[in-house]
């Protein structure tokens, strides 16, 4: 059966190759992003909105039922980073906007994609997937309003499992460790570093991650077998330790 999932931050990086990698497999996607997103591709469905805007997001959701006739799946990968300095030095502005982004925006695209899922034909089979980070799970150096955003995300995500009982539609994290994406180089400007491969020494990998292998564990939690992972937080995080 062709799935139907809607992928925020679907520009690049690590939602991007989630659109490649749900397309390649007989999904159809709908794309959303605040930047234009470039795509021929008959399955995907491009949408310029910003995650602040729930009214946007919710129109992204109508865009996929008057088109398709469902949604099965949502990923919201869109984020943003910011920080660079110990918490006491960090502007409010910081905070603010990594709160709006990274944790408001899961929440509206979890609050206009699950009412969806849940008025579909197929509720057993519906996944809210988001992206979190490491940085959910340890404290990271002149990253403390990043941290708290990621901690937060997890926490929306095992409430809003708890929330689904007995629904059939359920909701995971995925939190990856260092990948190569644009918003690793930003990480890296924070810390002043010219390479994002000095990162590999904080992973046992001892490499950087690829998005697309990051986007294999998010695909896998948007399919109809991973039920088991309601409430989880899968660290595909290559085994990060800071």
């Amino acid at each position: 059966m062709t799935r139907v999932v809607l992928v925020t931050g679907a520009a690049r990086g690590i939602g991007a190759a989630t659109v490649r990698r749900l397309v390649a497999r007989g999904n159809r996607v709908v794309a959303v992003d605040e930047l234009t997103i470039a795509e021929t591709d008959p399955q995907v469905l491009p949408v310029v909105a910003d995650v602040r805007d729930r009214s946007a997001l919710a129109a992204a959701v109508d865009l996929a039922i008057e088109t398709w006739g469902r949604l099965d799946a949502a990923v919201a990968a869109a984020a943003v980073v910011a920080g660079g300095r110990p918490l006491w030095e960090t502007p409010e502005a910081d905070l603010d906007l990594l709160w709006d982004v990274d944790v408001k925006g899961v929440w509206n695209t979890a609050a206009v994609t699950v009412p969806a899922m849940l008025a579909g034909p197929d509720p057993s089979g519906c996944r809210f997937v988001a992206v979190a980070s490491a940085a959910g799970h340890h404290g990271l150096h002149h990253l403390a309003a990043y941290n708290a955003a990621k901690h937060a995300v997890i926490g929306l995500v095992k409430g809003l499992a708890a929330d689904l009982v007995g629904t059939g539609v359920t909701a995971c994290a995925v939190s990856p460790g260092s990948t190569r994406t644009p918003m690793l180089e930003a990480t890296a400007a924070l810390y002043g570093l010219d390479d994002v491969d000095t990162f590999a020494d904080n992973q046992l990998l001892r490499r950087i991650l690829e998005p697309e292998e990051v986007a294999a564990a998010l695909v896998f939690c948007c399919s109809s077998e991973a039920a088991v992972l309601n409430g989880s937080v899968v660290r595909a995080d290559g085994g990060f330790a800071p």
